[in-house]
């Protein structure tokens, strides 16, 4: 279980670390922290933004006023402030506007998952222009436990009528050279996509500091 607010020295709470450090420095836990300002009388803040986390994962850029009050201590007030703090970066930095050229420019997108302690398993819908029209959690654990399902993949990319996906998942520790199921699991799904008419573009591996791309690394899938 995580610590509560209060439990974590002065100096690493989330406002105090932003200040210090910097908000690239931060979690997105620790960020949503930041937003929500406080928890209830039974659920700390850190817990709260934990589940919010989740939500966040779930839903992307398309997430709702109900997806989020839905959690016990977010009410309209703070779901209000939440949705607001993401329409407005939404407007100035537009990331379902961005315009690739290669897979790794999805890479801004996706870092801030390096950091998780599972996998998670992502994809990015691409429009016909090139353009990342939004990026979601498929599964979250070990991709050879796990697999992503073709349907929980696809379902939507499909609702967004996207022409092509870049799939991606987090190494949080060891290589980033893909596994067998790794491979395997890429095949599926490309064989899944041209049924529906959906390109898959890449898989990324990623971690903190580095990537290994399929599509670059010549691995056909």
């Amino acid at each position: 279980m995580g610590k509560t607010i209060a439990q974590i020295p002065k100096q690493d709470r989330p406002r105090e670390k932003l200040m210090a450090k910097g908000a690239s420095a931060l979690t997105d836990q620790e960020l949503l922290a930041i937003l929500l300002g406080k928890g209830t009388a039974g659920t700390d803040v850190m817990a709260l933004a934990a589940k919010l986390a989740r939500v966040m994962d779930e839903k992307g850029l398309n997430v709702k006023g109900d997806d989020l009050t839905q959690l016990q201590g977010i009410g309209q007030a703070k779901a209000s402030l939440l949705l607001a703090a993401i329409e407005f970066a939404r407007r100035r930095i537009k990331p379902e506007g961005l315009k690739i050229e290669s897979s790794a420019d999805v890479l801004p997108l996706l870092r801030h998952y390096a950091d998780r302690k599972q996998e998670h398993f992502l994809c990015a819908s691409i429009n016909g222009a090139n353009e990342v029209m939004n990026v979601r959690v498929v599964s979250i654990g070990l991709i050879d436990r796990s697999p992503a399902h073709p349907r929980e993949v696809f379902a939507d990319p499909l609702t967004d009528r996207a022409c092509a996906v870049i799939l991606a998942h987090n190494h949080p520790t060891g290589t980033l050279q893909p596994s067998e199921a790794d491979i395997a699991t890429t095949r599926r799904l490309r064989e899944a996509g041209e049924l529906m008419g959906i390109t898959v573009l890449d898989h990324l591996i990623f971690n903190r500091n580095n990537h290994f791309s399929f599509l670059e690394n010549g691995i056909t899938f």
